[in-house]
């Protein structure tokens, strides 16, 4: 049987997606859902921001308080 690089991708392309998880013990998915969830949550210090910008009175701490825990979490990782 011959093989099809539909089937099969080259090793190289396959590495490009599993190399960088791998070096953090997850798979390509198991990654690509933290990275979701933690763009997730940027955007929600995003938004908290930007309604601080305007009323400063809201939101007083929020970005602040999302951007400490996503670092301690991306820390505990390493």
């Amino acid at each position: 049987m011959s093989r099809t690089d539909t089937q099969n991708p080259p090793r190289s392309l396959t590495r490009l997606f599993t190399a960088h998880p791998a070096t953090v013990n997850e798979t390509y998915f198991g990654h690509m859902r933290f990275a979701l969830w933690f763009s997730f949550w940027f955007f929600v210090a995003g938004a908290a921001a930007l309604i601080h910008a305007v009323l400063p009175f809201v939101c007083e701490t929020t970005a602040s308080r999302i951007l400490k825990k996503l670092s301690a979490r991306v820390a505990a990782r390493h």
